[in-house]
This record gives C-alpha cells, structure tokens and sequence, in this order.
C-alpha cells in the first residue's frame, strides 16, 4: 500500500504563469508520469525527472520543492485526464451505447500513456489524505457525472438512488481499466468491447428503475 502523508497536500512552489513556463512544467510532470510508469517509486528521483524533461534540476525546483509536491501534481492530472473523458461524454448529452463508447475508449486512451502509473500511485507513491476523501470535490464531481448519465439515459429524471448506482458503475469501470493495465492488455479490442457493453448495459438498466442495483 502507499505510504500516507500529513493531511496538508503538497504544493508547487509557484504557478507557471507564462506559456513558456507552463511547458516546462507540463515537461516536468509528464517526465515523472513516464518515470513512475516505467521504473516505480523506487526509480523515482528528480534529478532523472529533470534528466528526462530536459531542464536544469534548478528548473525543476523552481516550481517543485519536492519529490511529494511532483508527484502531488502527477496525481492530479491523472485524475484531471480522468473526469476530462466524463466531462466530454456528459455534455453531448449521449444515450447508454454512445456513452458506453466515449467513455470505455475515453478511459482506455487516458490509463494508456503511461499504463503503470495508476498502480504506482495507488500501491507505492506516497498521498495525501486529500486523494483517500471520498467526499472530495473529485469524487462529487467526478460520480456526480455518471448520476447525470444515468438520469439522462431515463430521459432526464434523476432519482435518489443514481448515487449509489453511479458508485458501482465507476467502482466497476476502474476495476476493468485498471486491472487490463497491471496485465499489459488495454489495447487487446476484447476488453474495450467488453467495457462498452457492460457500461452500456448497465446504464440501461439503472435508467429503467425498476431492476434492483
């Protein structure tokens, strides 16, 4: 499991402002994504952060205190590629099947880049108690939009229990994707297609309220 961390999340020393320092730091946290993915935490230094990223460790600093602060932000835009792919699905206003699709590809495109990443910060990285919340403003957000695919597949109406219903939706798509990318497999079709009908089937399912979850 990964080691925890005071509750007070790590921050980058300052926000790039300017588009020039916004690449460097987009450099800098796609480097440690790629490093953690392919070489764990124990492989995981700053000085090979910067080696990869191709700026001075000075750079690096300038914007990262720390090794707990990069991967803060590792974390964050894990997630960010995450809620991005629900965020598109959600405001085309899609029926269960095109939902299924967006969503199935959506998230086997966002664990592919770096597909050991997810487990490293899941099993080895270090985290804040802000990313184990699950009351935070990611996870509200985040299961919010599945309830509003689930509503809108009903034609609209939501209903108390599409909560619950988008818990166990979510809890099963991360289970697939993140399971295909510890076996080396989301790019075999057999698990896309999969992950498309069961999304698609269960969407039509907690749609039509009458079925029990």
């Amino acid at each position: 499991m990964s080691t925890r961390i005071a509750k007070t999340r790590p921050t980058m020393r300052k926000a790039p402002r300017q588009a020039r320092s916004r690449l460097t730091v987009d450099a800098i946290v796609d480097a440690g994504a790629r490093i953690l993915s392919e070489a764990g935490w124990a492989g995981f230094t700053t000085n090979r952060v910067a080696e990869i990223a191709g700026v001075s460790i000075g750079s690096l600093y300038q914007y990262f205190p720390d090794k707990l602060s990069l991967i803060d932000a590792i974390r964050g835009r894990h997630l960010a590629d995450s809620l991005a792919v629900l965020q598109k699905a959600g405001a085309e206003g899609l029926l269960p099947a095109a939902f299924a699709a967006t969503v199935a590809r959506g998230m086997i495109e966002a664990h592919s880049r770096y597909p050991g990443l997810h487990r490293v910060l899941l099993d080895e990285a270090p985290a804040s108690e802000a990313y184990r919340d699950p009351k935070s403003d990611f996870e509200i957000e985040f299961l919010g939009l599945y309830a509003k695919a689930i509503a809108v597949c009903r034609g609209g109406v939501a209903r108390p229990e599409d909560g619950q219903k988008a818990v166990l939706l979510s809890d099963a798509i991360d289970g697939i994707v993140h399971n295909a990318a510890r076996r080396g497999t989301l790019a075999d079709p057999a698990v896309e297609t999969g992950l498309v009908r069961l999304i698609g089937l269960y969407l039509a399912d907690a749609a039509g309220g009458d079925t029990a979850i």
